[in-house]
């Protein structure tokens, strides 16, 4: 497995992850106290607030990134591009994503902005390489 291969693996766990922080105010409360509704998760997100809403939104557009960036390794990978130019691309993704959902659930607008943007762009750029 290539470098590139496991930052697919990796970009495809952080959704759960940041599911996993929007949801943590719930867990361990029972639903007549605000706790996580698993029976009705959807409404119980859209009623979140502050950083956990955040974090709900970093999930979502997190899955959205997936199929360019998963693409872009594959096809990349399929034309027999240099390994080390798409793992260094995969990881740019990576880091690009990481600090994106840690702007996004910190409020940092500008900031998650412009790393959507660096992710966007090393996607982008495994279509082109080789």
């Amino acid at each position: 497995m290539t470098i590139a291969e496991i930052c697919i693996l990796i970009a495809c766990l952080l959704p759960i992850a940041c599911a996993g922080l929007a949801k943590s105010k719930g867990f361990g409360k029972p639903r007549r106290l605000g706790g996580f509704d698993n029976n009705n998760p959807r409404q119980w997100l859209a009623n979140l607030q502050g950083w956990q809403a955040r974090a709900h939104a970093a999930q979502l557009n997190s899955f959205e990134a997936l199929p360019i960036f998963i693409s872009g390794v594959l096809i990349a990978e399929r034309l027999h591009a240099p390994t080390g130019q798409i793992d260094g691309l995969a990881m740019l993704f990576l880091a690009a994503r990481i600090g994106y959902i840690a702007a996004y659930v910190a409020d940092r607008a500008n900031l998650r902005s412009a790393l959507w943007i660096i992710g966007l762009g090393a996607s982008i750029s495994l279509f082109f390489i080789g």
